[in-house]
């Protein structure tokens, strides 16, 4: 499995011969925008945690593009069935298998309304196991109990966390949300794109290995493998 970063929580996940975009904001993200050209993206479906723009942005125009099928809640499934797109609704425990894998709609403690002040339902994050490895997506959230729940029932072998706090969690939480997922090998999303969640990443990559785990901060358009 090999994920690719966007910027914000856009990412990119190549899973044997699958393309999977995940919450893609990309034309409106000034560190992204000039480096990733959305018409050039492949992607068979489309993964949304929630709906703020920051998540949804280029949704519409990449499933045009590409005739991706987009998976969320119900209500953000709905919103986007209503257009036309096709759609997998999900929710809260609920999972699926896919072609590419099993994937599991897991809480995430934030709020969801679309740009319009739409209801956008409840946030969530995904759990995606795959026979080349398994990856939690928190999408936004704070650091809370639940966590503790998914290495219950699957172990994780990447995890996607939220860093730039704020909005989210900060680094300290993220940390000890890799103790409750059982994870020690985190790729941090969600900070620098606006001034309210820029970090430092030589301290937040210290206190991670201070504690044992490993931080990855990509650059955008960067790659890791799973």
């Amino acid at each position: 499995m090999k994920i690719t970063f966007y910027g914000q929580n856009s990412l990119a996940l190549e899973i044997g011969n699958k393309h999977i975009i995940v919450d893609p904001f990309i034309t409106g993200n000034d560190l992204s925008k000039d480096k990733v050209d959305i018409n050039d993206l492949k992607a068979d479906y489309i993964l949304l945690t929630h709906a703020h723009q920051d998540h949804i942005l280029d949704a519409e125009a990449i499933a045009k593009n590409t005739g991706a099928k987009i998976v969320s809640n119900y209500e953000i499934a709905n919103h986007y069935g209503d257009k036309g797109f096709e759609v997998h609704p999900m929710n809260h425990g609920g999972s699926w298998d896919f072609d590419f894998g099993k994937v599991k709609y897991v809480n995430a403690l934030h709020t969801s309304s679309f740009p319009d002040g739409k209801y956008g339902g409840q946030p969530g994050g995904f759990v995606i196991e795959t026979d080349s490895g398994n990856i939690y997506i928190a999408g936004d959230t704070a650091l809370t109990l639940d966590m503790k729940l998914i290495p219950m029932r699957t172990k994780i072998d990447l995890a996607v966390l939220p860093i730039g706090d704020n909005f989210t969690m900060g680094v300290e939480d993220a940390i000890i949300a890799s103790d409750f997922i059982e994870c020690n090998r985190i790729l941090g999303c969600h900070y620098d794109t606006f001034g309210f969640i820029e970090i430092d990443h030589d301290d937040a990559k210290k206190k991670f290995a201070a504690k044992g785990k490993d931080l990855l901060l990509l650059d955008i358009g960067k790659s890791v493998e799973v």
